[in-house]
């Protein structure tokens, strides 16, 4: 799979436009440092039109609580009455309580969505964004910056959406439960 992978160094990775949608025709490419994981992640935050996945251990702020994906989240929800945001908290003990995309999402609720994963729920060492159902920037590992990017793979970014999905709705919000109703006769 890593045969065709395309090497982009780290001078190349920190340009990201955001007026402009990444190219389609581009290979995979493979990320070996920070600096290519937030260009990467601010690639395919950019491409997204409808809804931005990300599961991650803790938020990482060195991807997420940077002035420009924050910048670039902000543009999406606020432009678009439709778009969301969700996100899995693989460990909610290891937020910083002063994360700005915490204090986001608390102000764009309607449009930001962050879940804890269940206890129950098996965790995964790995990291990813997932934009629409085309982007995906993957990591093996959360704890390293190593991994992969492919801004146009509908079926490995369906892949990894399913199993989001999956997560997602078993850690729905607990639902309070209903009063009964007294209804006068």
């Amino acid at each position: 799979m890593l045969a065709g992978a395309r090497y982009a160094s780290e001078d190349s990775a920190r340009s990201v436009s955001l007026a402009t949608p990444p190219r389609t025709d581009e290979l995979l490419t493979v990320l070996t440092s920070l600096a290519e994981a937030r260009a990467a992640v601010d690639t395919a935050a950019v491409s997204a039109q409808r809804m931005i996945s990300i599961y991650t251990p803790d938020l990482e702020p060195e991807l997420y609580d940077e002035t420009a994906f924050l910048e670039i989240i902000k543009r999406f929800v606020l432009s678009r009455s439709f778009s969301k945001v969700r996100v899995l908290l693989g460990d909610c003990t290891r937020v910083m309580r002063d994360n700005r995309f915490v204090a986001m999402g608390r102000r764009l609720s309607s449009y930001i969505d962050i879940r804890n994963v269940a206890d129950h729920t098996p965790q995964r060492a790995s990291a990813y964004l997932i934009a629409d159902d085309r982007a995906i920037v993957y990591r093996l590992r959360a704890d390293t910056w190593d991994g992969i990017a492919d801004f146009n793979n509908p079926p490995v970014a369906r892949l990894y959406l399913n199993e989001f999905d999956s997560l997602w709705g078993a850690c729905a919000p607990e639902q309070a439960p209903r009063a009964p109703s007294t209804a006068r006769s």
